[in-house]
């Protein structure tokens, strides 16, 4: 049996890739000497998810151990679709049914982070939940669906929305300051933490990480593109009814996924509180 906490490296590898490999056989896992099945949680699935995203075979055999479908990945869910019935509900409400690109109504909308009322404080996070257009909301809703149920079915829900979260707020306070007369609408600050906590993962575990190449390529080309895109909407668009994008948004919200993300994501087997990073990250 794989013994996360042996000394001998060597012994531990070989038994912990024995145990994983017994666990691709017909669905069925033998752990402790009882049999576990993985039926309707997608086993398969699982181990190349844990190839995909853990670094140690301890840990990747640990989440194969624990993982049983529930709680299922519902907070990167529930943003998403919270994000997509505000979106229809302006879309409705805009003149004239505008879907491609929304103007109409969002400046006055409660939950913009307007520069001018930075004393209502909610809008520094609620901005989230609004997006300028289809292609705007498309683009968060897709990269953070493919990003986040992968992190959140490996690291849960309280890991992922603390990384999140800790990009939006980061999103909001740096616009506010680099980008102070500028109105702020989308979640891209939440998508880009999740992205940085991502690549951050793949660098300070390199060696150990499978596929380490395709992940780098992976997030280096999605960065470049929604970045291409943010400097075209921020330079060539210039509609004074449509919200500017903010780079220093975007920028913030990678910043925060990075360092936050290595600290959350780095210790999967680990409880938050008796982390010693988070304690070094705080103190």
């Amino acid at each position: 049996m794989c013994d996360t906490n042996n000394d001998n490296d060597l012994i531990n590898q070989n038994e912990c890739d024995a145990e994983l490999q017994a666990m691709e056989l017909d669905g069925q896992t033998e752990i402790d000497g009882n049999f576990s099945k993985h039926i309707g949680c997608g086993s398969k699935f699982n181990r190349r998810l844990a190839d995909f995203v853990l670094t140690t075979d301890e840990d990747k055999l640990l989440y194969l151990k624990q993982y049983n479908c529930n709680p299922p990945p519902l907070f990167i869910l529930t943003i998403s679709l919270a994000e997509l019935v505000v979106f229809i509900y302006y879309g409705v409400k805009a003149e004239y049914k505008q879907w491609i690109t929304i103007s109409s109504g969002l400046a006055k909308s409660p939950l913009i982070y307007d520069p001018w009322k930075r004393e209502e404080v909610w809008r520094f996070v609620s901005y989230m939940f609004l997006h300028a257009g289809i292609e705007h909301i498309m683009g968060n809703v897709v990269l953070q669906l493919m990003v986040g149920i992968m992190l959140e079915m490996v690291h849960k829900s309280l890991r992922v929305s603390i990384v999140y979260m800790s990009g939006v707020l980061a999103g909001s306070l740096s616009s506010s300051i680099f980008d102070p007369f500028v109105f702020l609408v989308g979640a891209s600050g939440g998508v880009y933490a999740l992205l940085g906590g991502y690549l951050s993962n793949v660098i300070m575990n390199w060696s150990k990480l499978a596929f380490n190449g395709l992940h780098l390529l992976l997030i280096l080309a999605i960065a470049i593109v929604d970045i291409g895109f943010s400097l075209y909407r921020r330079i060539a668009v210039m509609d004074d009814d449509t919200p500017q994008v903010s780079l220093a948004a975007h920028f913030a919200g990678g910043l925060a996924g990075i360092t936050i993300g290595y600290v959350v994501f780095s210790n999967f087997n680990k409880s938050l509180i008796s982390d010693t990073k988070i304690m070094e990250f705080v103190g």
